[in-house]
């Protein structure tokens, strides 16, 4: 007799996650009951809750999970294409909102002040990505730009990307940053000829470039802190 794919409605009233996310809010219930929530049906006599603590011992919890690609996530059997598209979904729904409650216009004081905001969301990336950082006459941030993506080579990180986005938003002053997927933060040689280069193409401009943070894994290095740019933040 083929086994009955458990779902939630199987459950008690006061036991199923949706109804205690709607009672007494979403941060009472564990990882494995929101995804749980996502992935709505079990299988094989399994809840969606049993499949979801499988999923998260699998990846070592949601951090593993986010970094999973579509092959490898869909190697775990009960994620197809749509339950793949749904969880990387809310996973990138939460990161934005922690983006967006550190406020557009943060003030930057250091270069802590730029690893706290961005560090939770390019930790885990896969890929190098390049960011741009333009800031106003009072070092808030006005928005960033993805110039590249993709390992850090001159060719990838153009000057001419970065002075159309600074003339664009009348920024006074500039951060780079950029992930090393490795979780090392020490920089390569590349990450220190483009640096160099773009310093030099924005004193062109009379716009200052305050610091290039390299986002590890935990850790950050400082171009400014380490006294290669010989620029405070102040």
């Amino acid at each position: 007799m083929e086994k009955k794919n458990y779902t939630m409605k199987d459950w008690p009233d006061e036991e199923r996650p949706r109804e205690r996310l709607a009672r007494y809010g979403a941060e009472y219930l564990t990882d494995a009951e929101l995804l749980g929530i996502i992935l709505v049906k079990g299988y094989q006599g399994k809840t969606s809750v049993e499949v979801a603590q499988e999923i998260l011992a699998e990846t070592k919890g949601l951090r593993g999970l986010d970094s999973l690609s579509f092959s490898e996530m869909s190697a775990i059997k009960g994620i197809g294409l749509a339950k793949f598209a749904q969880i990387k979904a809310a996973l990138e729904i939460g990161k934005r909102l922690l983006r967006e409650s550190s406020s557009p216009k943060k003030k930057v004081y250091n270069a802590a002040d730029l690893f706290d905001y961005y560090g939770p969301l390019m930790r885990d990336l896969k890929k190098e990505i390049f960011k741009l950082v333009l800031l106003d006459v009072k070092n808030k941030i006005i928005k960033d730009v993805d110039i590249s993506v993709g390992s850090l080579t001159e060719s990838l990180v153009h000057p001419r990307e970065v002075l159309r986005d600074i003339i664009k938003e009348s920024a006074a002053s500039v951060i780079f940053l950029h992930n090393h997927p490795s979780g090392e933060s020490n920089p390569s040689k590349n990450d220190i000829d483009i640096t160099n280069r773009l310093v030099e193409i924005c004193e062109l401009i009379g716009v200052r470039v305050l610091d290039h943070i390299i986002i590890g894994d935990g850790n950050f290095t400082s171009f400014a802190q380490e006294g290669w740019l010989n620029i405070n933040l102040k």
